[in-house]
């Protein structure tokens, strides 16, 4: 370790060592589980409003780091916020979810009119956050993978078991694949955007990866984020990138070897111990908690993260939940998570 630099320890996991304790951050920790959160929600107004807004987003963004010190920031934004770009409209409907028009199911990719300066508040917020996060602190910005993304640009909305865009995928092979190519031009960009700004590392979120058959899967999941780590570490090599596709199940294994991320993330279904003999010697994986657990909390919370821990405990590993924290999720389950990380 160089003296001279401050240690960020989960960065340091993420290329390749080994850290005990695990380095922390929860995905969605920035979020509605937490009062201050709530507070600044209802001065502010609506979610898009306060991703928009870089001393909100900043804000939100630290947080959960004030008050748990965490390991790693990850940059308070959407997924959605690429499609936006590319010339769709969003709005988030309040107990629905978010909505892209015009869906691409009834409409042309190439009707739509680009907007890029919807992305430069978020390079905002990243700046805004780097000059105020203590140097251990690992900031990690992120994108949606370009399936993903896909599916509610296609559907218009989030649909159950992704249909609509796995339909297209299959009877509109050509059209499906110039609306990934598109995506992922956009990724790249905003990825290295954000890494301009500050972040350390990026992380390519694939919520809905497994609703897809293996070659599906090989086309529309593997290749796109092989080609999007291929561009981010020709201009940046030094930035991992931790890729995220929930649901892969046996299939992670080959995402993991054609990639080229640096990092898999684990979600809750998947064996860790499972994991640690599959994945490639060395390779840091991140989670995979069940965010169920968290909100239980007491025994079965200890029992739950003692058996994360020793499934993983001869690789790089950070520790993470396999899906985003809960809203309902007490505070005090968080600290008790932590506590027992730590040794306290």
């Amino acid at each position: 370790m160089d003296p001279n630099r401050p240690d960020k320890a989960l960065l340091a996991v993420l290329r390749g060592e080994r850290r005990d304790p695990p380095p922390v951050w929860l995905m969605r920790q920035a979020g509605r589980y937490l009062p201050e959160y709530r507070a600044l929600r209802a001065e502010k107004g609506g979610f898009l409003d306060m991703a928009y807004d870089p001393t909100a987003a900043a804000e939100i963004t630290l947080q959960p780091i004030r008050r748990f010190g965490f390991d790693g920031a990850i940059l308070f934004s959407d997924i959605l916020i690429v499609p936006h770009a590319i010339g769709q409209e969003l709005t988030f409907v309040a107990g629905e979810g978010p909505r892209l028009a015009p869906p691409l199911a009834d409409h042309a990719l190439e009707g739509l009119q680009p907007v890029m300066e919807r992305l430069e508040p978020i390079y905002r917020t990243v700046t805004l956050v780097k000059s105020q996060l203590s140097p251990e602190t690992t900031f990690l910005g992120f994108a949606g993978s370009p399936w993903t993304v896909a599916t509610y640009m296609v559907a218009g909305e989030g649909s159950r078991d992704q249909a609509p865009a796995r339909l297209m995928a299959y009877t509109e092979p050509d059209r499906f694949a110039s609306l990934i190519a598109r995506i992922e031009e956009v990724t790249i960009d905003y990825l290295a955007g954000q890494i301009e700004a500050g972040v350390d590392a990026v992380q390519l979120f694939d919520s809905w990866a497994g609703s897809l058959a293996p070659d599906e899967f090989a086309r529309w999941v593997i290749e796109p984020n092989r080609r999007i780590t291929a561009a981010i570490k020709a201009r940046y090599p030094d930035t991992p990138v931790i890729g995220f596709p929930k649901g892969a199940g046996a299939k992670l294994v080959d995402y993991a070897r054609q990639t080229g991320v640096d990092a898999v993330g684990l979600d809750e279904t998947v064996d860790p111990a499972w994991a640690n003999a599959a994945l490639p010697q060395g390779m840091p994986v991140q989670g995979n908690l069940d965010p169920l657990a968290l909100i239980a909390g007491g025994d079965r919370l200890a029992r739950a993260v003692d058996a994360v821990r020793d499934a993983l405990k001869d690789r790089p590993h950070v520790f993470n939940l396999g899906h985003g924290i809960d809203k309902t999720t007490p505070i005090a389950h968080v600290e008790a998570l932590l506590a027992q990380l730590r040794g306290a």
